[in-house]
This record gives C-alpha cells, structure tokens and sequence, in this order.
C-alpha cells in the first residue's frame, strides 16, 4: 500500500464515526476470513496464517470494545460469539479446517448485516445508539 493510500486509510479510521468503524472492522475480519479460506483452498500456509491472525485480532479487539454494563445480555451474547470465532480460527489454523472459517465467515457476515440494519434503524429514527 503506497503512503498516500495509508494515510487516507489512517484518515477515514480516525475521522468516523464509532459506528462506521465498527463496520470497518466487520469488513476488515470479513475479508480477511474470505482470503483466509483462499490461502487454505491452495495450501498456502503463509496466507493461511496471516489472514486468519488478522481476523482473530479483529475479533479480539471488538470482544474486548464490549461494553457489559450497558447491555450485559446482549454484551455476554456477543462475547459467546467472538470466543466460538475464536476458537474456530484455532481450529482452522491448527488442522487447516475449511468449514471453520467458513463457520467464522458466516458469523461474521450475519452479525455485520445485523449492525447494519440497527445503525440504519437507529439513524433514521434520529437516536444515538
């Protein structure tokens, strides 16, 4: 990635809202699953590897973004979640198990349709969620 293309990344991050950077970070773990499952369908384990740490990383810092006291139901729901992506990515990167990416994949993707759905709920009705 050239400087130019870091920086308005670094710019885009730094400037959006806190529920855009959510989205970001879905995407970001997302297509990093995506690339993940690739890496694994070719045995290329330096990918494999690279990718599947990126979206354990992201999934790691939304766990730990989980804020309990506001919605602990919703907070321990989605903290069950992240552990089981966790654990899968384990699984994938360990044994290079395909259906457990696609199980992070999955996940992933349901959970980001979901949050775009609320933050467009919540925006239309004018609230902050």
């Amino acid at each position: 990635m050239s400087y130019g293309a870091k920086t308005y990344k670094k710019t885009a991050i730094t400037t959006a809202s806190r529920e855009r950077v959510l989205l970001m970070m879905y995407e970001g773990a997302i297509k990093s699953a995506k690339l993940a499952r690739i890496a694994l369908e070719k045995k290329n384990t330096v990918d494999k590897c690279k990718h599947i740490s990126k979206v354990h990383d992201i999934v790691m810092e939304l766990n730990n973004s989980l804020d309990h006291s506001k919605s602990p139901d919703v907070a321990s729901q989605l903290a069950a979640l992240y552990d089981f992506c966790v654990q899968q990515l384990l699984k994938a990167n360990l044994h290079n198990d395909l259906p457990a990416v696609e199980n992070v994949i999955k996940i992933l993707t349901t959970l980001y349709e979901g949050w775009v759905v609320a933050i467009e709920e919540v925006a239309r009705k004018g609230q902050n969620p």
